[in-house]
């Protein structure tokens, strides 16, 4: 596999991710934006702290003004060395100050903020305390769409972590797995994915036989027999941007069931991925889905949504769930990943990622959706 080393994100490229941020706290009727490290600190400055402690760092987006990213002194260096800090105003302070206080001068003392969902409690109570008639929203409920559409230098980072997930699955399947356990295929796929460019893993789940049942089952000591079905979820970051990919294979010959089951989900995998067009509110992809394995008689086996969306995290807006009525722009990206889970026998689940064209949808994940026979 091919590797090439992606252009990096420029101060100009963070500077219009603040001030987008900014126009849509604006248009949601809030005074500005409080954003923690994390996520969305990441996606808006650049900037990860080399590790997040009780002392206040937290980037101020507020319409009309310019970005402040208040940190602890002892931090100030490697803030300043951000692709994004010459964007934004540093406002440091020193221990013994109290970081409220300095925060609070940029602050409308009345406003409605939103807040970043991975603040700390004593971080937001500490606003709250200095400025007792503000008051805050979750950024995830006053602003759930605001990484959710990626542009072009995006979208080429979410399909390069596709593609690295796909080179870690064409290895994997010729692996032997009769005879081992689940916690040894993990290591596997986790080495495989760190071979193929990820920084960071974070999830192989591998269930055999019942465990298959499962959609959260990870990895655990059990043996894995000929006569399995095994799922095989896995992703993490690369460059920064997020794979995720399941496939299900089976040791040996399937059962004619369990070629049924398999070929439902993956009628149901490609009926979602069909339904993927601008305009198309959320829930129909989940709802395209859905019918394919209710109209087969195993509705009830199917237990969770859709699909999620996924970005500089794994797991993110939008989700493809009923009753979610965002529409589907181009840019947005997100997983297919229907299935059918049956207790104490076996599980199948098929997942791509894909993004929303101007005209339909586009797969992030190439690898074959037929039966994979392993050994």
């Amino acid at each position: 596999m091919t590797r090439s080393t992606p252009a990096p994100f420029t101060a100009d490229d963070y500077r219009a991710r603040m001030e987008r941020a900014a126009r849509a706290a604006a248009d949601a009727g809030l005074a500005g934006l409080l954003v923690a490290p994390g996520p969305d600190m990441v996606w808006l400055t650049g900037y990860t702290p080399t590790a997040v402690t009780e002392r206040l760092t937290v980037l101020v987006l507020a319409p009309g003004c310019d970005p402040v990213l208040v940190v602890p002194t002892l931090e100030a260096p490697d803030a300043e060395a951000a692709a994004g800090a010459t964007a934004l105003t540093l406002r440091d302070w020193t221990d013994g100050k109290d970081p409220y206080a300095v925060t609070a001068g940029l602050l409308d003392d009345r406003g409605r903020f939103g807040i970043s969902d991975n603040t700390w409690a004593m971080h937001l109570l500490g606003f709250q305390r200095t400025l007792p008639d503000t008051s805050y929203a979750a950024l995830t409920d006053a602003l759930p769409m605001l990484r959710a559409v990626k542009d072009a230098a995006e979208l080429e980072l979410l399909a390069a972590a596709g593609a690295a997930a796909d080179a870690t699955f064409e290895e994997i399947r010729k692996v032997p797995f009769a005879g081992r356990r689940e916690s040894d295929v993990g290591h596997d796929l986790a080495d495989l994915l760190r071979r193929f460019g990820h920084s960071q893993v974070d999830f192989t789940i591998v269930g055999s036989g019942p465990n298959g049942a499962n959609p959260h089952h990870e990895v655990g000591d059990r043996v894995i027999q000929h006569g399995d079905m095994v799922v095989l979820d896995f992703g993490g970051l690369k460059d920064g941007y997020g794979s995720d990919t399941t496939r299900t294979v089976h040791v040996g010959e399937p059962t004619e069931e369990e070629r049924r089951v398999h070929d439902i989900v993956r009628a149901a995998q490609e009926a979602g991925f069909r339904a993927v067009r601008p305009g198309v509110a959320c829930q129909e992809v989940d709802r395209a889905a859905r019918a394919v394995i209710t109209d087969a008689g195993y509705g009830e086996y199917f237990i969770h949504r859709t699909g999620h969306g996924i970005g500089v995290t794994t797991h993110e807006p939008p989700y493809m769930i009923e009753g979610e009525e965002q529409p589907l722009v181009p840019g947005m990206c997100f997983s297919v990943e229907p299935g059918i889970y049956l207790p104490g026998r076996f599980g199948v689940r098929i997942e791509d990622i894909v993004t929303v064209t101007e005209d339909g949808g586009r797969r992030f994940n190439d690898t074959t959706r037929e039966m994979v026979i392993v050994d």
